[in-house]
């Protein structure tokens, strides 16, 4: 069985690229290595992964519509697993044309490139920002999604719309899936818990916003991954969602820790978890942010016997000690979880 992970030197096609790999599968994962974050970083994870004989990686953008089209030409995949993305909603708000670039145009050119080939199955990157301001909690599949708050948002909810479309003319079995607020090992810089993190171990105050009065539901990596694992192989046939009122084979699933986490509650296992103490810049609301993000995973464990339950504790202790390592940053070492607690 042949994988496509596009956005394979990204943190979570990091991660479900290795999974794969030491499930048995082949993997060839493709990237454009932007420089919206340290590319280091990147080239560190595909170190990671060159060594297995099973996986190969080329460098390419989605955007590329030539470079899509060869691919395909050259490969018969059984799975596409789309993670490549513009990813940051802030972002978005200075650089509006590369989320269209990537977020559009190269995921047209990956439909495409699945029109014409004979997969088993295209699953595809959503995001929890498609729920926008929704204040109905938690946030479910079947909620109206039609105004999103960001670029970013509306990009999302442009993939979902396009796949739909795709998957009833072309009888393509698509499946998208909502992540909420994915954090762990090997992370993104861009992140709040990275900077958070690196802001305090270097004594640098943080950026609070909404002045502490956000709540997101913050799923650990190995949670996302063994989601999209699970769904990968559940392949959806017509009319298996009708919250979604359509006859393709088209599904949708949220996945995320389904329990909303104070962001100053957040700060403070890290803190706990660095023995320091944060400097905190209190700052309001951020255009195109939400102050809650809650996700019903009702669906996921029905259909796939799966829910994340990772608790936050030991998320970030897990990503803690990944980051002092990589960085070489001085840590405690005997700190382990208890109940959920911390203790040092």
């Amino acid at each position: 069985m042949k994988v496509l992970v596009t956005g394979a030197a990204g943190f979570i096609g990091f991660h479900l690229t290795k999974r794969l790999l030491n499930d048995g599968y082949q993997v060839h994962g493709i990237d454009n290595l932007s420089d919206y974050y340290d590319v280091n970083l990147k080239y560190a994870r595909l170190e990671k992964l060159k060594h297995d004989r099973d996986f190969s990686f080329q460098r390419l953008d989605l955007a590329n519509r030539d470079g899509i089209l060869q691919l395909f030409r050259d490969h018969q995949f059984n799975y596409i697993v789309n993670l490549a993305a513009q990813a940051g909603v802030r972002y978005s708000l200075t650089n509006p044309h590369a989320y269209i670039d990537s977020n559009i145009a190269g995921f047209v050119n990956l439909l495409e490139g699945c029109r014409n080939s004979n997969i088993q199955h295209l699953i595809f990157a959503s995001s929890s920002s498609v729920y926008g301001a929704n204040t109905k909690i938690p946030f479910s599949v079947g909620d109206s999604v039609d105004h999103p708050i960001s670029l970013y948002a509306a990009t999302k909810k442009s993939n979902e719309l396009l796949a739909h479309s795709y998957s009833h003319l072309y009888g393509i079995p698509t499946t998208g899936l909502r992540f909420f607020t994915v954090y762990g090992a090997w992370g993104r810089p861009d992140m709040a818990y990275f900077k958070f993190v690196k802001a305090i171990v270097e004594d640098k105050p943080i950026e609070v916003y909404n002045f502490g009065k956000m709540q997101r539901d913050f799923t650990f990596i190995d949670d996302i991954i063994e989601g999209v694992v699970r769904v990968m192989t559940k392949i959806p046939t017509a009319n298996t969602d009708p919250a979604l009122n359509s006859k393709a084979a088209y599904k949708l699933y949220n996945i995320g820790n389904n329990n909303p986490v104070e962001l100053l509650h957040f700060i403070e296992v890290i803190e706990q978890l660095l023995n320091r103490s944060a400097i905190k810049t209190f700052l309001p609301m951020q255009p195109g942010d939400v102050p809650l993000t809650y996700a019903d995973v009702d669906d996921l464990m029905q259909d796939v016997g799966f829910k994340p339950e990772t608790s936050l504790e030991e998320g970030l202790f897990q990503f803690v000690q990944w980051y002092c390592e990589y960085y070489g940053v001085p840590h405690q070492n005997n700190l382990s979880i208890v109940d959920n607690k911390v203790l040092i």
